[in-house]
């Protein structure tokens, strides 16, 4: 795996690639708290039959920080500037959390560029995911969409990034020592630096705003072939469900003994299936 940077119209990217630079195309996009690295188990194997490239997202990792554009059609648009910076045309897309988000963006405004499209563990803003925002007797739902959004995010937590992103890598997981420690280690560092923390809420605060655009996007419903995973931990076939209301052809699983981080709980179960649904050839 080799990183490079590309500087993009209002962004530098940091991104990873693996693989055959004639081979065809698949972008992976991370979640939060996270960067490429969440991929980093997933990618050798996916590389054997792909040109695989997995970007920082704009403001995240080793990517630059822009003040703005959080909301999810300009991320989206940032990894189209990325392959046409790299000579791809059409790709392959997979995403995670808030890179699923961004990967339904793109695949939904740029529909002549996306051939396949998996979504991992997250549900839409516009369809559903507002909803578990909730107080109620099961629970108070995704507590820490709102307080990412608000401007107390970043005060409350600087000076304990580590402390803050560990609590949802042992919470949100199957089992609570799931995720290494070696990427405990680095998200920890990742998201101490200056400004990233702000970035990262910034996704948030943009929720609300790219919730419109997948109203309007989703009104032509997509045609591509879609997988929507979700951990047997987490929101499981909720994921599938819900992008059935945007897309025609999708196809649903549910990750067994994973919650919420899917590529790094059950990397070899997510390489396999993730071949199995972009080529038909998965390698067991």
């Amino acid at each position: 795996m080799q990183s490079h940077r590309a500087a993009l119209n209002n962004v530098r990217l940091h991104y990873v690639e693996a693989g055959r630079r004639d081979a065809p195309a698949l972008i992976l996009l991370h979640g939060w708290p996270q960067t490429w690295r969440e991929w980093s188990a997933v990618m050798p194997v996916l590389a054997r039959h792909y040109r695989v490239i997995a970007p920082d997202l704009r403001g995240l990792g080793d990517s630059s920080r822009p003040i703005t554009g959080y909301d999810m059609r300009t991320v989206a648009q940032d990894i189209i500037e990325l392959a046409d910076h790299l000579g791809i045309g059409r790709f392959c897309l997979a995403g995670h959390d808030i890179g699923a988000l961004a990967a339904f963006s793109l695949a939904a405004h740029w529909r002549d560029r996306v051939e396949k499209l998996a979504i991992l563990d997250v549900l839409l803003p516009g369809y559903g995911l507002e909803a578990l925002v909730k107080l109620g007797p099961d629970g108070w739902g995704i507590w820490h969409f709102a307080l990412h959004a608000s401007p107390m995010a970043e005060f409350l937590t600087q000076g304990r990034e580590r402390e803050y992103i560990s609590w949802f890598f042992r919470n949100l997981a199957y089992a609570p020592d799931a995720i290494p420690q070696d990427h405990v280690d680095h998200y920890a560092a990742a998201y101490a630096r200056p400004g990233a923390m702000r970035a990262g809420f910034a996704y948030y605060s943009a929720f609300y705003e790219t919730g419109v655009q997948n109203r309007a996007a989703a009104a032509t419903r997509l045609t591509i072939p879609v997988l929507a995973l979700g951990g047997s931990a987490s929101v499981g076939t909720m994921v599938a469900d819900e992008m059935r209301l945007v897309a025609d052809h999708v196809e649903g699983d549910v990750v067994p003994d994973s919650g919420h981080w899917i590529p790094e709980e059950q990397s070899e179960w997510t390489a396999r299936r993730l071949l199995d649904f972009f080529t038909g050839t998965a390698s067991r």
